[in-house]
């Protein structure tokens, strides 16, 4: 038995606008309705979790998992500009409250990619008041997690936000090939960050991080073992403005939240594609359970030291057997890298359902719950069977 450490979280993750549904007056809505674009499907109805969240809990807790990541949707907080919809904060505060009910800790997403309309008509990340209407944002979202919450994250994943801002295709979200992230954008995510965090310090004993998508980017080797000439330069200027930068600049901060699923390998030209003799999942992406570990390695470094908590791990699968193979695997190397002494707070896998995957559609299964598009029934797999005896016996 691999022991986990006492009062470790057991969660499972979601973004609001991939499983609530109908989420109309945020910039994605938009973008999947807008012709000829590159989005394979629009989200609709998505997992309709907006109304059925209070299920999705009680399986999870009904599988022994403590903890539950999910996202609050600026976009229905804040409709339209200086417009508040107390209804939606309401809404999001008895989520809180139904996992206190059924005994799941609650991490908090503030903003996990998607923004209200408006917020993107009128600049976006690059508008000068962008950290101002955050910090506004944060405070409205106060009453949300006054008490009861013991983790926020103010914004999911700003490297892959500032690469999308960057011209980045939202099918690829993670994968070789990256383009430039735009520095403004990174800028401006990291003062919204900053301000954000100055807005939730006011509640007592709440702690706010924000979480980055590390990617485990590693030099290419030639056939003796030896990295090629150029690589590790190579990586080095790829790697840092799209995942390090961030770590770096998060020292201080309460916790940092780690999203690893993959690896790219960084040649002397750049990133070099998927190896075709290596298994890969629904996404493309190399089967790779080692990129957890990796990840909270280089968080820990490169942020002298932050506390980290795995808030996105998994893989996109049709075969639930190797999702199980996939997080065995995970685990291991998160063990490993606790028995070193990194502080490793707890493990969100992605996702707790089948979800809405941005450009993708719906074909990328992520879930440990599947659900019928035709009437929302959720069913567990055999994978969340698996994973809530482990969370049962805080060990593997």
């Amino acid at each position: 038995m691999l022991e986990f450490p006492a009062g470790f979280l057991w969660g499972a993750a979601t973004a609001a606008h991939q499983i609530e549904g109908n989420n109309i007056n945020s910039n994605w809505w938009v973008h999947e309705h807008t012709p000829g674009t590159s989005i394979v499907e629009p989200s609709g109805d998505a997992a309709d979790s907006y109304h059925r969240y209070r299920e999705d809990m009680r399986i999870l807790a009904d599988l022994g998992l403590n903890s539950y990541r999910f996202s609050v949707e600026w976009a229905r907080i804040e409709p339209e500009r200086g417009y508040v919809s107390r209804a939606s904060v309401d809404h999001y505060r008895r989520m809180v409250d139904t996992c206190l009910e059924f005994g799941l800790n609650p991490v908090v997403t503030l903003m996990h990619f998607t923004v209200p309309r408006w917020f993107e008509r009128d600049g976006f990340w690059r508008a000068p008041d962008a950290a101002d209407l955050f910090a506004r944002y944060t405070e409205l979202a106060l009453p949300i997690v006054s008490s009861g919450v013991d983790y926020v994250c103010t914004i999911n994943e700003p490297n892959i936000a500032a690469m999308l801002a960057g011209g980045e295709d939202a099918a690829n979200l993670v994968a070789f090939g990256l383009p430039n992230p735009d520095l403004q954008v990174a800028d401006a995510l990291l003062a919204s960050h900053r301000r954000s965090r100055e807005v939730l310090s006011a509640v007592s004993g709440l702690k706010s991080g924000w979480t980055v998508a590390t990617q485990a980017f590693a030099p290419t080797t030639l056939p003796d073992g030896s990295i090629e000439p150029g690589a590790s330069d190579a990586l080095v200027n790829y790697g840092h403005p799209r995942d390090d930068w961030y770590l770096e600049n998060i020292a201080g901060d309460d916790f940092v939240g780690v999203q690893a699923y993959t690896r790219t390998f960084i040649g002397p030209k750049g990133p070099v594609p998927v190896s075709p003799d290596v298994e890969t999942t629904l996404t493309g992406w190399e089967f790779f359970p080692p990129a957890a570990e990796l990840g909270i390695r280089a968080a820990w470094e490169l942020s002298d030291r932050v506390p980290v908590m795995v808030t996105e791990n998994g893989i996109a699968t049709a075969d639930d057997s190797r999702r199980i193979a996939y997080t065995r695997g995970a685990l291991e190397g998160i063990h490993s890298a606790i028995a070193d002494g990194i502080d490793v707070l707890g493990y969100q896998h992605w996702s707790a359902l089948d979800n809405y995957e941005w450009a993708s559609g719906f074909a990328p299964t992520f879930g440990l719950i599947a659900w019928d598009r035709e009437t929302f029934a959720r069913t567990p797999k055999p994978s969340a069977e698996w994973y809530g005896a482990v969370a049962r016996a805080n060990g593997l």
